[in-house]
């Protein structure tokens, strides 16, 4: 991935390690979008950053994600990287539906459906990047959070596939793997000491996508106690950890 001279889109980009992705990235010399559902955020986040860009978004629409694709292709005829950073992260007793449909259509139909409505544009740029963001949880399941854990789960196995498609063109698929991160994705994350602090999550994981080339999967290191828990033949015992008593 280009590390300057991008034209990159950001979901979520309103706050947490979507916000601070906007940051570095624009630090870095790129035209950034940032979108949201929320444009008091995103505008508070372009107000620190001129010349970034913000723009509403409704993951969870299917027309609303194609039309919102369509106008900003026109509008940045140069976009070749999204991020997809958008979720929700919201815990479950047994099935609770309605929240099960909202995680899925927002953390797993919202990004297949805007790649879908990016990626023959995508097709047509020298250089282009299509950025997931799974969870450790996608290893290693919460079992607080079913439907998020298989969210995270599936955009994990599409990212490998789509980037076995992808490997003979022009498009890249770089899939994040954040450990818990101090961020208000969940209430109590973000003054929870057991989370990894932001700031060192960014700078961890920038100083990874700044390799060239840079890696198909990012691994902070604190993420490797559940990614990698399968590989280490751990998987039951660090089920275990994560879940307590369950």
């Amino acid at each position: 991935m280009k590390i300057s001279g991008n034209t990159i889109l950001i979901t979520g980009g309103g706050s947490g390690i979507g916000a601070a992705l906007a940051h570095e990235w624009h630090e870095a010399g790129n035209q950034v979008i940032i979108a949201g559902r929320r444009q008091a955020a995103l505008d508070a986040i372009v107000a620190d950053h001129p010349g970034m860009i913000a723009r509403t978004i409704d993951m969870e629409n299917a027309q609303a994600l194609e039309d919102f694709a369509s106008a900003l292709i026109a509008d940045f005829p140069a976009l070749n990287v999204v991020v997809h950073n958008a979720g929700i992260m919201v815990a479950e007793d047994k099935i609770d539906l309605p929240t099960a449909e909202a995680t899925i259509a927002t953390n797993l139909l919202g990004p297949i459906r805007l790649t879908h409505a990016l990626l023959p544009h995508f097709l047509t740029q020298k250089d282009a990047t299509i950025v997931t963001v799974s969870s450790g949880l996608a290893f290693v399941p919460l079992v607080a959070t079913p439907t998020y854990d298989a969210t995270k789960a599936a955009i994990h196995g599409w990212s490998l596939a789509m980037r076995a498609q992808l490997k003979n063109t022009s498009v890249d698929v770089v899939e994040i793997v954040p450990p818990g991160v101090q961020t208000d994705l969940m209430p109590g994350h973000a003054d929870n000491p057991q989370m990894m602090p932001l700031a060192d999550f960014i700078a961890e994981t920038m100083g990874l996508i700044r390799q060239q080339p840079t890696p198909a999967e990012i691994h902070v290191e604190r993420v490797k106690f559940l990614s990698e828990a399968t590989k280490r033949g751990e998987f039951d015992a660090v089920f275990a950890m994560l879940n307590g008593a369950h």
